[in-house]
């Protein structure tokens, strides 16, 4: 099951890694934004399964973009990928529309299983 995933994070270095960890695992890298502002641009017009996307970014902040995003394609689930994961509470996670937050201190296990479960859910329904 290939599902496509749009990468989101201002790091030039990590959205590249991020690009080889979800090609290796059978993900379709569908295109990356830079920032909040550009995610929501790209995630219109590519329409991705899943969203990964860091929370501290220039322009647009991750929870800011997540919001929006949120309404403009709700049935795409978004994974928070950051190195902040302690000043974003499940609960404001959840009210701004992020299924999952993952923190960049954890093995690439985790976020790549926190993605095949999002997107399994997402071809369930």
């Amino acid at each position: 099951m290939a599902g496509s995933v749009l990468i989101v994070d201002d790091s030039t270095v990590m959205r590249h890694a991020l690009r080889q960890l979800f090609s290796q695992a059978d993900f379709v890298v569908c295109g990356e934004a830079e920032n909040g502002h550009d995610a929501i641009e790209k995630a219109q017009e590519l329409y991705p399964d899943l969203i990964v996307m860091d929370l501290s970014m220039p322009v647009m902040s991750g929870i800011e973009a997540a919001r929006i995003l949120n309404t403009l394609v709700p049935s795409v689930p978004i994974v928070v990928f950051t190195e902040h994961d302690n000043i974003l509470s499940e609960r404001e996670a959840r009210a701004a529309g992020i299924a999952a937050v993952v923190s960049k201190s954890e093995p690439a296990s985790v976020l790549l299983g926190e993605a095949r479960v999002l997107l399994c859910r997402r071809m369930a329904a």
